[in-house]
């Protein structure tokens, strides 16, 4: 606190303070029944859209088949019959049939790659930050969708429709829920549009390829504090 002349008293901002986030907290009617706060500096502090993207890319190309190919003379049909002798004919000198300057043989610098040529990975430091980033993207733009609870008895698709309704879902979204929540996962399944992932195994590439996130207060909470990834096949350290 420092004197700002007479009577007048100037306080410093707490640079210690890290601004909060009011997630909204539904009902399945979709009324508002509380509100949950988040340290953004849990997850990153601000948004790295380079990091994203460079996370995105690298996600997205660790899933191809790598199953493209183009043959060269060896893997070409075809006889191994020299087509004709080697003199007296008066045409060019010609052996197998499958060579690539004929139409249908070989290709001459075929490509073999496999879908492990097309690998690329991040550091853990980097994946980790990625992945807790991606939420705060969507929490900042206010795509997160979080109710109070998402049990069911029994899978009911058509309730669960009604759910992502009462709060406006119009577009794709994914939904993450605990492992233990089978009822959950089965009840959004077959919706158009949704996907469904285990909160422990959340990542940047599945958040940014749907509009909304929708989550309960019990799997949120323990993805920002790790417990969901304790004994979980899923690595702990990628969301930490």
């Amino acid at each position: 606190m420092v004197g700002g002349g007479e009577g007048v008293t100037v306080r410093h901002a707490d640079l210690t303070r890290h601004p909060m986030i009011e997630l909204p907290i539904y009902n399945r009617d979709g009324r508002q029944v509380d509100v949950m706060s988040i340290d953004e500096s849990t997850l990153g502090g601000e948004v790295r859209f380079a990091l994203l993207k460079q996370a995105y890319v690298v996600t997205h190309g660790n899933q191809r088949q790598g199953s493209s190919r183009t043959r060269n003379r060896g893997r070409v049909e075809g006889s191994t019959r020299k087509l004709y002798k080697q003199k007296g004919t008066g045409n060019a000198r010609a052996g197998t049939v499958r060579t690539n300057l004929r139409k249908g043989g070989g290709v001459a610098f075929a490509k073999v790659r496999g879908r492990e040529a097309f690998r690329t990975s991040l550091t853990k430091k980097m994946r980790r930050l990625a992945n807790r980033n991606a939420l705060l993207a969507k929490l900042v733009d206010g795509e997160v969708k979080c109710f109070d609870q998402l049990s069911f008895t029994a899978p009911r698709t058509k309730e669960f429709a009604a759910v992502l309704g009462a709060v406006g879902i119009d577009r794709t979204c994914l939904v993450a829920l605990a492992k233990e929540n089978l009822n959950g996962f089965r009840s959004a399944r077959n919706l158009e549009g949704v996907n469904c992932s285990r909160i422990d195994q959340l990542n940047a590439f599945d958040l940014l390829n749907h509009r909304f996130l929708v989550t309960d207060r019990s799997s949120l909470e323990s993805f920002l504090s790790g417990a969901c990834f304790a004994g979980s096949t899923a690595s702990a350290e990628d969301a930490r």
